[in-house]
């Protein structure tokens, strides 16, 4: 009797949903741009938090780093946690977390409290995001209605990253807090909307929970991420340790993988990877989200400490990259069933490639329109390249199987977003530094310094002032420059040898 009468609330409950499921799409929407904009809302207010709280050196290098480096490794756990105990439930319990963690982060007294209210924000962060894909296949059951829902999604992830500079250049000029702070009424808006909107995914609590495998896949992330970000700063450890915490993460995930193979329940179904059209599609979206915020953060620097921009100029030079990466999203949606994911995800890698191409030839003088047309061909050609990449991912999968796929998509987000700061910035770095040469009238110690960053050189130069300090700060200028076209070469070379992978690995869809 209870099963008969139970049937029916079950079907006219989902029936409900379907019927608000684009209602749903915005929830979802907006809940995960407020998780991928403050991934990057730190990149151009780093100067007025710095002025506020005088963190060291290593703290700034944390309080920049810790939500990404959280969000990472936790991405997997919650989404198979969100599949057995129930996606809406992970959800709102994200929400609360989010909303304590941002009003602590606004008004934190010191660095290190700073830093532990962003790495809650990233524990907060990684039991909303898996949800937010897994919730699109359940809602959205027609493929077409999926692939512009889906269109939207990686829209919003990729616009949230552009965004968060522009939202930190514009709020930072009222207070620093506000950054997070403004998280915290719109969560008060989504929570009550969150609680009728969504829908409840069934439980599966019989379904076995290896906690062993969740150590092994968060401990190995995170020491993977974290060996790598230290041996292009080496802030806390000397190269060869960074090296063995890098090596220690490899061989952590050699074992969960290993685990997954044997269980006959995996945390993570392993097997999905065996599709040769998903695990494109994860390395898809890992190298566009590379490009287009490693790209970002070290174009937001040519714009303040080259061009000389002010926050909010540099911020609203970029808004092309916002509009652009929005518009590609809804774009994509149409050329998608058209052209087939081979020839969308393909030609989208390569019009990034395209795009950069100009900014080889830029010195130290401005280009605006050229920067705006490049702005857009990079942000355009990234969600195009990413909503083939999201909906191949999440098509290959069951329902049973979205929490884990949405998870591995969502990881893959976070891990391109720290690898493409790691990556770029140590080659930038690493380039950087031996290109500075010697200045007349700069002590040894203020050359040393300088070659830390382009924002160290600028601060010794005002230090030293007079015709010293602005040959210094021209010096530094012509080295980050041609710094950033090493970087930019990496990049084109990587977008081009995957359009072309995918072009050759990929059926025609």
């Amino acid at each position: 009797m209870t099963v008969t009468q139970a049937a029916p609330f079950v079907r006219t409950a989902d029936r409900e949903h379907r019927d608000h499921r684009w209602s749903i799409l915005v929830l979802l929407c907006l809940s995960l741009l407020l998780i991928t904009v403050d991934a990057t809302v730190l990149h151009i207010a780093v100067p007025a938090l710095t002025a506020a709280l005088e963190p060291s050196a290593v703290q700034l290098l944390w309080i920049i780093d810790i939500y990404s480096l959280v969000v990472a490794p936790l991405l997997i756990m919650f989404g198979t946690l969100g599949d057995k105990y129930g996606r809406k439930r992970m959800v709102l319990c994200g929400f609360v977390l989010f909303g304590l963690a941002s009003a602590g982060a606004a008004f934190a007294p010191t660095p290190l409290t700073l830093i532990l209210a962003r790495a809650l924000l990233g524990v907060g962060g990684a039991m909303i995001m898996p949800a937010t894909l897994s919730l699109i296949r359940q809602v959205f059951t027609d493929r077409r209605e999926r692939a512009i829902a889906l269109g939207v999604w990686s829209a919003v992830a990729a616009a949230g990253a552009a965004l968060g500079p522009l939202v930190g250049g514009v709020l930072v000029g009222v207070w620093w807090g506000a950054v997070f702070l403004i998280n915290v009424p719109i969560l008060l808006v989504l929570l009550p909307a969150a609680v009728r909107l969504l829908p409840e995914s069934r439980e599966r609590k019989d379904r076995p929970w290896d906690a062993m495998s969740a150590v092994l896949s968060v401990l190995g992330i995170l020491a993977l991420a974290f060996g790598l970000k230290e041996a292009g700063s080496g802030s806390l450890m000397p190269l060869w340790a960074s090296v063995l915490v890098f090596l220690a993460g490899l061989g952590l995930l050699a074992a969960f993988v290993r685990r997954q193979t044997r269980l006959p329940t995996p945390l993570l179904e392993i097997g999905l990877f065996r599709r040769r059209e998903f695990a494109t599609g994860v390395a898809g979206v890992l190298l566009g989200v590379f490009a287009l915020v490693g790209l970002q953060l070290m174009l937001a620097q040519y714009l303040q400490l080259v061009l000389g921009d002010s926050p909010l100029r540099a911020a609203v030079r970029m808004l092309p990259l916002v509009i652009s990466a929005i518009s590609g999203g809804l774009a994509a949606a149409h050329i998608l069933p058209r052209i087939g994911m081979r020839a969308t995800m393909s030609g989208g890698l390569g019009l990034v490639a395209l795009a950069l191409t100009p900014t080889l030839g830029w010195g130290v003088e401005g280009h605006p329109v050229m920067l705006a047309i490049c702005f857009v061909g990079i942000g355009f050609g990234v969600q195009v390249a990413l909503l083939a990449a999201s909906d191949t991912i999440m098509s290959s999968a069951t329902e049973s199987q979205a929490g884990g796929a949405a998870a591995i998509e969502e990881t893959a987000y976070e891990l391109g977003a720290g690898l493409g700061v790691a990556v770029l910035g140590t080659i930038t770095a690493i380039v950087y530094a031996p290109g500075l040469p010697a200045v007349p009238g700069v002590s040894a110690g203020g050359m040393d310094k300088a070659r830390q960053s382009l924002a160290s050189a600028a601060h010794v130069a005002d230090e030293v002032g007079g015709r010293a300090g602005g040959a210094l700060l021209d010096a530094a200028r012509w080295a980050f420059v041609n710094a950033l076209h090493t970087t930019v070469v990496v990049s084109v070379v990587l977008l081009s040898l995957t359009a072309v992978a995918v072009a050759t690995l990929l059926s025609r869809d």
